[in-house]
């Protein structure tokens, strides 16, 4: 069993190559793929070669991590069944080649406790499932907090900040404020305001949620906080990050990691975008033939005005 797949074979160097994959097992499904959406993030780091060293880290490797297929095979064991609509969040199938994160291929092969049921309705927008999970994590706390405090500030205004609002509103929490430097990422709001943070006074922030990757942020967040506020780092950052502690010290600031999703946050953000309560509309701004992968790669990197890029596998083969 083959797939097309993107493969970066080294920093910067990325090609479409034909792979074998692993034989599947009883637990496993054989997804073919329609889509895969293109990460400004994590995918971007890999791509530049600036992804922060972790286990199972190197090149060649397959990435992506938002793929949306059909199960053409289903082992007597995986939980699904042929024909299924399935989110597939990577896969690692590929042989000698790494799967970070996997997902990129018009055919993998994964456990089928890795693959969900999505609603045949979402489509390709299907693949935002991971973003959406990703941003359900950072306000649930992964569950492990009593309380949480929903975000009065959001910094950036792509796809991850565009979620984060959508899921503010739609647990009713209204007049929070979203910066965003970039003027063309500014519209497409719904229930809130979207400023230059250069136009926005305000100091006495409770919660302010950042998705902007920027390292160097903390000490301007800290001065927007009120006393006891929180920062919380939902976004990814390459390099060290620090801060002045005396500002910190006098406002007994707060500050938290989010986590990578799991897959309680993963099954939630799929029951709301299925029943209608949180839409995924409007964040898939740019398409592209699987086969033109390289350039889609770049322009998902380059081109601010794109939120988020999505291959099409259907025609790849």
């Amino acid at each position: 069993m083959r797939a097309d797949a993107v493969v970066l074979e080294q920093p910067r160097q990325l090609v479409l190559a034909d792979l074998s994959l692993d034989r599947p097992g009883a637990d496993d499904v054989v997804v073919d793929v329609d889509w895969s959406g293109i990460s400004t993030g994590t995918e971007r780091l890999l791509y530049d070669g600036r992804m922060p060293t972790f286990p199972g880290m190197g090149y060649p490797l397959v990435p992506g991590y938002e793929s949306v297929g059909r199960v053409v095979e289903a082992g007597a064991g995986s939980g699904h069944r042929v024909g299924e609509r399935v989110f597939v969040p990577g896969a690692r199938c590929f042989g000698p080649v790494r799967g970070l994160f996997g997902g990129a291929a018009s055919r993998l092969v994964v456990p089928g406790s890795r693959a969900l049921a999505v609603d045949e309705g979402l489509g390709e927008q299907a693949v935002l499932l991971a973003l959406a999970a990703t941003a359900y994590h950072a306000v649930a706390g992964g569950g492990r907090r009593p309380a949480i405090v929903p975000p009065d500030l959001i910094v950036g205004h792509g796809v991850l900040g565009r979620l984060l609002a959508r899921l503010a509103v739609a647990a009713g929490h209204g007049g929070f404020t979203v910066w965003e430097r970039d003027a063309s990422r500014r519209d497409g709001a719904d229930g809130y305001a979207v400023v230059d943070p250069a136009d926005d006074p305000r100091r006495d922030y409770h919660a302010i949620y950042d998705v902007s990757g920027d390292a160097g942020i903390l000490d301007t967040l800290v001065q927007r906080l009120a006393p006891g506020g929180e920062i919380v780092l939902a976004g990814f950052y390459a390099e060290r990050l620090g801060f002045d502690f005396a500002p910190a010290f006098m406002r007994e600031a707060q500050i938290r990691c989010a986590a990578e999703w799991q897959r309680a946050d993963l099954l939630a953000v799929n029951q709301l975008a299925s029943e209608g309560r949180f839409s995924l509309d409007g964040l898939i701004t740019h398409h592209a033939d699987a086969r033109s992968a390289a350039g889609a790669y770049r322009t998902a990197f380059e081109d601010t005005r794109c939120l988020k890029m999505v291959l099409d596998w259907r025609t790849a083969a």
